[in-house]
């Protein structure tokens, strides 16, 4: 099966997977591979630039002048899709949630050197004033293509079912594959194109916000639209769809002891920087399962490295400090 759904280049496909050998003698097993999406390449990289190819392929085709989205002020997804529009030629309008940040770090100084324009939503609704935005422009004769909330509608979604076939076309076989599941976009994708592909693997995601019957619910309907998009009908229901949502902490990005223990061992292990909202998280939550028995010292599972490690700047404060060393 292939996807075949026009794109733009923007990501640097396929990102490598491979396994992370000191990571998995330092837990006892089981066997650890990552598969690197933060290494897309654009702007830092990330899992957006996978379905930024395919959405900013339908602006351009549209005719579109300016890029509209939304997301937190130290959002993946605004920062790549400022890159994105950068790439193309395209003005890009951000509307950042809350009010203005005191200093520009982070995801939020690159949205600034990538040329967007930022919009605080101080205490209004972000959906609303993402709406006057976009009237804003329109009355000004612009042409404006709206990005979804973390690029997940169908068509975004469309790219990780084409990224489940990309790591099925990579040869390694896993009992899990697991990673940070929000807006729904990538898991939705990786459950459709996992199905189509003949991946056997438990598609796990890791809710770092919604609650888990949200989340399969959005997910489940989003996996069947992306069906539907590229002619393959058959739905996807919310108990087929794996979440869990006991690692949210104190909260979408608070950090904790889960999310900075993750964070050290995969940068004193293996060298990669994860990042405090999405991967920590998602990554801590594996740990808590190999060492609780949840995930068997025998099964090879498979971490999928969403991006966002430019956060880590704004986040300094309580991730470094002492960890053992591991031999």
């Amino acid at each position: 099966m292939r996807i075949d759904l026009p794109s733009l280049p923007l990501a640097v496909l396929p990102t490598p997977m491979h396994p992370l050998e000191r990571l998995s003698r330092h837990l006892g097993g089981p066997q650890v591979f990552i598969k690197r999406d933060d290494l897309t390449g654009l702007a830092f990289g990330g899992n957006k630039t996978r379905k930024l190819s395919y959405l900013l392929a339908e602006a351009v085709a549209q005719g579109a002048e300016v890029l509209v989205t939304r997301g937190a002020v130290q959002s993946n997804h605004c920062r790549q899709t400022a890159a994105a529009a950068a790439r193309c030629g395209l003005d890009c309008v951000l509307v950042l949630h809350g009010p203005p940040a005191p200093t520009e770090t982070g995801n939020l100084l690159l949205d600034r050197l990538l040329g967007a324009r930022v919009r605080w939503t101080e205490a209004l609704d972000p959906e609303s004033v993402l709406e006057e935005e976009i009237a804003q422009l329109q009355s000004q004769g612009r042409r404006v293509y709206r990005i979804p909330y973390g690029g997940s509608n169908a068509l975004g979604a469309s790219a990780y079912a084409a990224a489940a076939l990309e790591l099925k076309a990579q040869g390694e076989d896993f009992d899990r594959i697991l990673f940070a599941s929000s807006s729904g976009g990538t898991q939705a994708g990786l459950v459709a194109g996992a199905r189509w592909g003949g991946l056997r693997s438990q598609i796990l995601g890791i809710s770092v916000e919604p609650p888990a019957a949200a989340l399969r619910l959005g997910v489940a309907d989003l996996a069947t639209s992306v069906g539907q998009l590229l002619g393959r009908p058959g739905s996807f229901l919310p108990e087929e769809i794996q979440v869990m949502d006991q690692f949210r902490g104190g909260g979408y990005a608070v950090v904790g002891d889960l999310e900075r223990q993750a964070i050290r061992l995969f940068a004193r292990l293996e060298g990669i920087l994860l990042d405090p909202v999405y991967t920590g998280r998602a990554a801590g939550a594996m740990l808590d399962l190999i060492q609780s028995g949840q995930i068997g010292r025998q099964e090879r599972v498979l971490f999928w490295h969403t991006g966002g490690t430019p956060a880590l700047f704004a986040y300094s404060e309580g991730l470094t400090g002492r960890l053992e060393p591991a031999s």
